[in-house]
């Protein structure tokens, strides 16, 4: 079934999610900071605005993949929300902290809408290719709205249940964990290189053997030839999400050392200038402490 649909942010992530949805057969209505972003949407059918508010209809359907807490709070404010109006509902892609995503869900509940965490495990090509994973919380019948439509550009959606929060909470939990791998690949395929080994054979062997997993094949190519290109995801969005999982498990009083660790490697990486590199370049830092 098509929907029309006001789409909020169109970064690395988003537009291909819109094209998607586009090419699904939904009617999008787009909107971004820097509107030239829309061109290419806009030759699929999509029509673009300047304002986001101008993109929201009533009762109807908003998906927004924005950067960071601070955007969504400020592009949904009182006046977009309220417009939204009865029925509306809000699926959230953005990777945000829990108590952001249950504050706006309040929010909407004050005018009758809901919201819906939906944050997305995908880098763009896994976007292209519909091999994403999407982690899902909120009410439940807004969740049977929005899971056909997620449904068209990913391979599989995993419902975490009503708490708003709970989603993002496994979004932080899983991008920890990816940052915490890059670090792991870095320090392996670094020793390895200086016992004269290179990191393509390890990266090789491993990953076709007992690491035979995406996030280890995927990066795991990256880490192996030390290039970070292209840039998906850039370095201070990883810092971002790594402050977040930090705040998230210290609300809940649980220690996180390797996390701890993964932060002051991606300071340390931005000291370094590498702020436009692919957060995956937090690998970088074993090879800077061994001297490559």
């Amino acid at each position: 079934m098509s929907e029309k649909i006001a789409f909020l942010g169109l970064g690395n992530l988003g537009t291909p999610i819109a094209e998607r949805l586009i090419k699904a057969g939904h009617e999008l209505t787009v909107w971004n900071r820097t509107t030239s972003k829309a061109d290419p949407l806009v030759k699929l059918g999509a029509k673009v605005v300047e304002n986001a508010i101008d993109a929201i209809e009533d009762g109807g359907i908003v998906i927004s993949v924005l950067a960071d807490d601070a955007a969504v709070e400020e592009i949904f404010s009182m006046e977009l929300v309220e417009k939204m109006g009865k029925g509306g509902i809000h699926i959230s892609m953005s990777t945000i902290s829990p108590e952001t995503s249950r504050q706006l869900s309040q929010i909407h509940d004050w005018y009758e809408e809901t919201y819906v965490a939906a944050p997305i495990f995908a880098r763009p090509e896994a976007v292209v290719a519909g091999v994403g994973n999407i982690a899902i919380s909120g009410k439940t019948a807004a969740k049977d709205v929005a899971k056909p439509i997620l449904q068209g550009f990913v391979k599989g959606i995993y419902d975490f249940g009503e708490d708003p929060g709970a989603a993002n909470v496994v979004k932080l939990a899983g991008n920890f964990m990816i940052a915490a791998s890059l670090e792991m690949m870095g320090e392996a395929f670094t020793m390895a290189e200086k016992n004269g080994i290179s990191r393509q054979s390890i990266f090789e062997m491993l990953t076709q053997t007992i690491f035979a997993a995406p996030i280890f094949q995927n990066y795991g190519k990256l880490v192996a030839s030390n290039v970070y290109e292209p840039v998906a995801f850039r370095l201070p969005l990883g810092l971002k999400d790594i402050n977040l999982t930090l705040q998230a498990a210290a609300n809940v009083n649980v220690p996180m050392p390797m996390a701890d660790l993964v932060r002051n490697r991606f300071i340390s990486a931005l000291a370094k200038g590498r702020q436009e590199m692919d957060w995956a370049a937090l690998a970088k830092g074993p090879s800077d402490d061994a001297g490559l």
